[in-house]
C-alpha cells in the first residue's frame, strides 16, 4: 500500500518496529499534495519545510524509544480557522486582514503536544458559512471521487485531503453539518463530537471541532489526543480518561430509532434512502431493534436560526470598511442582507429556536439508544455552487438531518454507506446521546465492519 494511503494506527505500529519512519511517510505526503492540490485545491499554507522538520523530529524520538504516544509523526491537517502559531487564519475570507495567529488554538496544542507532523491547513468557505468549498479567498476546492462536484463545507478542504490520501487525520469543525456534510460527500468518517468534548477557541452554541479520517480508529486515535483538556474553552466538558479504542460492542438488544423524514428542507433522493434503509436493516440483522422516528425539528426553527445567524453575519460585515465589503462572496452578501432590517425581537426570537431545537432533539432520542438518519438529502453537487440550491434566499435546506444534533450537543458521525448511480458517496449518519462519544464511534466501529465492500479511493493520478 502506498505510503500517504497508511491509516494513523498502521503508522503508530511501523514506526514502533522501525519499518518506516516518520520522514518518509511525511515526504510521500508532500508528494502527494504536491501531485493533486492543484485540481482539488485542499489546502493552503502548505509549508513542506516545517513538516519535515517536525518529522525529522519526531524520527528522532522513535529511534530513542521516547514516542509521545501513537500520533508522534502522523501527519496531519488543521482546518484553516483552527489557529496555528505564526499562521493567518483567513476564515476562507478575502475581506480578513491576515494577522499571524499568536498562539495554537487548543485542538492544536493537543496535535503540536502529541507530536504530530503540521502538512498544511485546509480551505474553506467565507466564515464557514457555506456547505461548498466556494470561496472568495481561497481556489475552488474539488471533490475527489468527481472534479466536477464539490467536496462541500465548510470542512471543505479537509474532506477532499481525507479522501485524496493527504495524510489519514484532518481536523475541522462543525456547527450545522459542517464536518459531517463534507464527509458524506467525500466518503469518508466525519465525527462531531458532543460539544464541549474537544476545548475549542473561540467556544459558542453548537461549534465543535472534530476529525475527518479514512477508519473510525483513526477518529477515536485523534479523540484520544484531541479531548485532552484547556482551560481556554470555559464550554469545555470536564475530562473524562475515556479508552477511546474500545470499539468493540455487541448490537443485540440496543434501541435504535430511523428518522427518514427530517421535517423541513429538501426532499431526499430516493437512492439516498435506500442505502439508509439498507444500513438500519444490517444493524437489525446484527441485533438492534429499529424503530420510525417521527421527524423532530420544524421549519420555524430553522428559519428563526437564520435570522440570528444572519444578523450575527451581518454585524461582522457591517464592521468592515466599504472596500473590504466588497471582496466578501457575492452570495454570502446577499444572504446577510436581510441582517440589516431585522428587527430585535425576530432577532432574539430567532436565538431561542436553538434551545427550542436543543429540547425536541433530546426529548425524541430519549426512548432510543441511537439514531440513524441520511446525512444529505442528496449527494454531491456541482464545484461552483455555494450550496446545493445556489440559492442564497434557502441556504439551509440541506442541513436538516445535521443541524438539530449541533443544537443538541449530542455526538454524530457519518461514514460511507454506498453510492449512487453516478458513483458518488452516500453517508450514513450515527447519532447517540449527549456524552456519549464512545457509543457513537462504537456504532460506527460496527457498520465499518457489517456494510458492503468499499471501492477503492480515488486515484488523482495514473496509476
Amino acid at each position: 500500500m502506498p505510503l500517504h494511503c497508511l491509516s494513523a494506527a498502521e503508522l503508530a505500529v511501523l514506526y514502533e518496529r522501525r519499518e518506516i519512519s516518520p520522514v518518509e511517510v511525511t515526504n510521500a505526503i508532500i508528494a502527494r499534495v504536491e501531485q493533486c492540490d492543484g485540481e482539488l485545491a485542499a489546502t493552503w499554507a502548505f509549508d513542506p519545510a516545517s513538516a519535515r522538520e517536525m518529522a525529522l523530529a519526531s524520527e528522532a524520538r522513535w529511534r530513542r524509544g521516547q514516542a509521545l504516544g501513537p500520533l508522534d509523526g502522523v501527519p496531519v491537517t488543521l482546518k484553516e480557522n483552527i489557529a496555528t502559531r505564526g499562521v493567518p487564519t483567513p476564515l476562507g475570507c478575502a475581506a480578513t486582514v491576515l494577522t499571524p495567529a499568536a498562539a495554537d488554538a487548543p485542538p492544536a496544542a493537543r496535535l503540536r503536544e502529541a507530536g504530530a507532523v503540521f502538512v498544511a491547513k485546509t480551505t474553506m468557505p467565507d466564515w464557514g458559512m457555506l456547505s461548498s468549498g466556494l470561496s472568495s479567498f481561497h481556489r475552488l476546492a474539488r471533490n475527489p471521487w468527481d472534479l466536477s462536484k464539490n467536496p462541500g463545507g465548510s470542512s471543505a478542504g479537509a474532506a477532499a485531503a481525507a479522501a485524496a490520501g493527504y495524510g489519514p487525520i484532518h481536523l475541522g469543525t462543525d456547527i450545522g453539518g459542517s464536518i459531517r456534510l463534507p464527509a458524506s460527500w467525500c466518503g469518508v468518517v466525519g465525527f462531531k463530537p458532543s460539544l464541549g468534548r474537544i476545548p475549542i477557541q473561540p467556544p459558542y452554541a453548537g461549534r465543535v471541532a472534530g476529525p475527518l479520517t479514512r477508519t473510525v480508529t483513526d477518529a477515536a486515535l485523534a479523540m484520544s489526543v484531541l479531548s485532552r483538556p484547556d482551560w481556554r474553552d470555559g464550554m469545555s466538558l470536564p475530562y473524562q480518561a475515556i479508552d477511546w479504542l474500545q470499539l468493540e460492542r455487541n448490537m443485540k438488544g440496543l434501541r435504535m430509532a430511523l428518522l427518514l423524514d427530517a421535517g423541513w428542507g429538501d426532499t431526499p433522493e430516493p437512492e439516498v434512502l435506500a442505502c439508509v434503509q439498507a444500513a438500519a436493516a444490517r444493524f437489525e440483522q446484527a441485533g438492534a431493534i429499529v424503530q420510525p422516528l417521527a421527524p423532530l425539528s420544524t421549519r420555524a426553527m430553522v428559519d428563526g436560526m437564520d435570522h440570528f445567524w444572519r444578523m450575527r453575519s451581518w454585524l461582522d460585515y457591517a464592521a468592515l470598511p466599504p472596500d473590504r465589503q466588497q471582496m466578501v462572496l457575492p452570495y454570502i452578501r446577499q444572504w446577510i442582507a436581510k441582517g440589516a432590517t431585522l428587527t430585535a425581537e425576530q432577532v432574539f426570537r430567532g436565538y431561542s429556536q436553538i434551545a427550542a431545537l436543543r429540547d425536541a432533539a433530546v426529548a425524541a432520542c430519549q426512548p432510543f439508544d441511537f439514531v440513524l438518519s441520511p446525512v444529505s438529502p442528496g449527494v454531491a453537487f456541482p464545484a461552483e455552487h455555494a450550496s446545493p440550491l445556489n440559492d442564497p434566499e434557502r441556504p439551509f435546506e440541506h442541513i436538516a438531518y445535521t443541524l438539530p444534533w449541533n443544537m443538541s450537543e449530542q455526538p454524530a458521525i457519518t461514514l460511507n454507506a454506498g453510492w449512487s448511480a453516478n458513483g458518488l458517496p452516500i453517508g450514513l449518519q450515527i447519532i447517540g446521546h449527549r456524552h456519549d462519544d464512545l457509543g457513537v464511534l462504537q456504532m460506527a466501529y460496527a457498520w465499518e465492519q457489517m456494510r458492503p465492500a468499499q471501492r477503492p479511493f480515488p486515484a488523482l493520478s495514473p496509476a
